[in-house]
């Protein structure tokens, strides 16, 4: 029995056969087509997002690393914001988080 060589290309295996039409090539004599799919359209959006316009979000994402940079300087890493809405004002407050180190 002889050696199969290894690291063949497809090519090199198959060579230059033609498969023969069969069963799995037809369906009811046409021609298969790819099915085209609908482009996916992007998430929608919950109603609150429509409040957020890319200028306002630019303002919060400034406040907010301005927060985290002055909490960082009193040494305070782990927090939680909480929001409230008092009257007309969206108060953001950082809450430190109680971290109790285990005991032994």
């Amino acid at each position: 029995m002889s050696k199969i060589p290894k690291n063949r290309q497809d090519t090199e295996m198959i060579g230059n056969m033609l498969e023969q039409s069969s069963f799995e090539h037809c369906s009811d004599g046409e021609a298969a087509q790819p099915v085209a799919r609908p482009a996916k359209s992007e998430t929608p959006k919950p109603a609150y997002a429509a409040f957020f316009t890319p200028e306002l979000q630019e303002d919060i994402g400034k406040a907010l690393l301005t927060l985290q940079l002055k909490l960082y300087k009193e040494g305070i890493v782990d927090y939680t914001i909480k929001v409230s809405s008092e009257a007309n004002q969206v108060i953001l407050k950082a809450v430190p988080t109680n971290k109790k180190p285990k005991q032994r």
